[in-house]
């Protein structure tokens, strides 16, 4: 598309674009613009060409080289009638008109799910980029045609210019079909939001659409955003997996979360998904399964480090550099006998202090502040709210530990609303 005067850069509008007339050199009329196509490659899609409506109903593909603006409402094309050729669209090629205009996507920037009202292309370098979306008011306006009305009105009445609200493609999530979604896929935009907005998206979203979003994520981030999530939500999104599909992402999951989402779910789907699951995995969940929810035993994670109280701190931190990434609880380490009586904790910090050989034994806290499997939920808080502490140890009767109980444990039985 030839350059509209004499600036390297051009900005243009889809708005503006779309139900321009088009003519050849010699005025013949070869169409309406009704829709632009675009190939989706980062960082920006590159226009490759516009859909002409013909006269007898034909939707023709006029190239995106050698049309040039001659009026406000008319293109010229530098190509016979008799050249343009029925539209056929190309694999990771789209009609942006149709695919994104109204249609919901992520400003991941922002973390909020919005709608397109129009679209800006910049022309540079003898192509036309698709640079940004447009979400505001303005976008609507421009499309009937009424900006400089409004503009005027807006000036004259209350010396206010409405402004337009444009996000960089770079921060655009499309949200319309699993298709769309996986045009992104080396590079999903949904991966970069904090895994709690994008719960908070998921919430927002149909769902259809919600589930789509969902099965797009890596496993990764599915795993955590599924922990941010409102229980309901995760049942409904886990349901729509097959046991092998919910077994992948479940496993990335922290143990307690795995462990409630589990038992939220229908008996014969948490089953199918455990026996999909790895043996050792599987076998946690199953046991923290067999304690009520709002029992210490219930509460806790079993993921967690303990050590002898003859191991040195070089030794814990060999070990917490090997295996930290896959635990639950990695501030406090737990020291034991070889029966698993709880002797002691000894925290992070303690073991970034202290020198390299240093026994565990001589740094750990004696002072055990723990719960029992069976206590119940109000004790569990008092002695949170009375210690101050990040996390508990829970024990059995005979002072064996069992698991532990973050704060953030707690705080999903008591008062969901701040735990999730």
């Amino acid at each position: 598309m030839a350059a509209v005067n004499s600036e390297p850069q051009v900005f243009l509008f889809l708005s503006h674009i779309l139900r321009k007339k088009v003519v050849n050199p010699n005025g013949q009329r070869l169409g309406k613009i009704v829709d632009v196509a675009a190939e989706f490659v980062e960082p920006y899609p590159v226009v490759k060409g516009f859909i002409l409506k013909a006269g007898r109903g034909e939707n023709l593909f006029l190239p995106c080289k050698g049309l040039s603006i001659i009026d406000e409402d008319t293109y010229v094309a530098d190509i016979p009638s008799n050249k343009l050729q029925e539209y056929r669209p190309h694999s990771g090629e789209l009609l942006l008109n149709n695919a994104l205009m109204d249609k919901q996507v992520v400003d991941t920037n922002g973390a909020r799910i919005r709608r397109i009202n129009d679209l800006q292309f910049l022309q540079a370098h003898q192509e036309l980029y698709l640079v940004h979306v447009d979400v505001g008011f303005r976008g609507l306006i421009r499309r009937v045609g009424l900006t400089k009305t409004v503009d005027k009105v807006l000036q004259t009445l209350f010396d206010y210019t409405l402004s337009d609200q444009l996000i960089s493609w770079k921060f655009v999530q499309l949200l319309s079909s699993p298709d769309l979604l996986r045009l992104n896929i080396a590079q999903n935009r949904l991966s970069q939001i904090h895994p709690a907005d994008l719960a908070d998206i998921l919430e927002d979203l149909d769902i259809n659409r919600r589930t789509a979003v969902f099965q797009a994520l890596d496993k990764e981030t599915a795993a955590e955003t599924l922990e941010e999530t409102d229980p309901k939500v995760q049942v409904s999104l886990i349901t729509d997996l097959n046991s092998a599909q919910a077994s992948d992402i479940i496993e990335e999951m922290s143990l307690s979360e795995a462990t409630d989402l589990l038992a939220d779910l229908p008996r014969a789907k948490a089953e199918g998904i455990l026996k999909e699951m790895e043996k050792d995995i599987a076998e946690d969940v199953k046991e923290l399964l067999a304690h009520p929810e709002k029992e210490a035993g219930g509460m806790m994670t079993t993921s967690f480090l303990s050590f002898r109280p003859t191991v040195t701190v070089r030794q814990a931190m060999e070990t917490i550099r090997v295996k930290g990434e896959d635990v639950d609880m990695l501030y406090d380490v737990y020291i034991t006998d070889k029966e698993e009586h709880l002797l002691g904790v000894v925290t992070l910090l303690d073991l970034l202090l202290a020198s390299s050989e240093t026994i565990l034994a001589e740094i750990m806290d004696k002072r055990i502040i723990s719960v029992n499997l069976n206590d119940k939920e109000e004790v569990i808080a008092d002695h949170f709210a009375k210690y101050g502490v990040t996390a508990i140890p829970v024990v059995d009767d005979k002072e064996k530990l069992q698991g532990t109980i973050m704060f953030k444990n707690l705080l999903e039985i008591v008062a969901p609303h701040l735990g999730k």
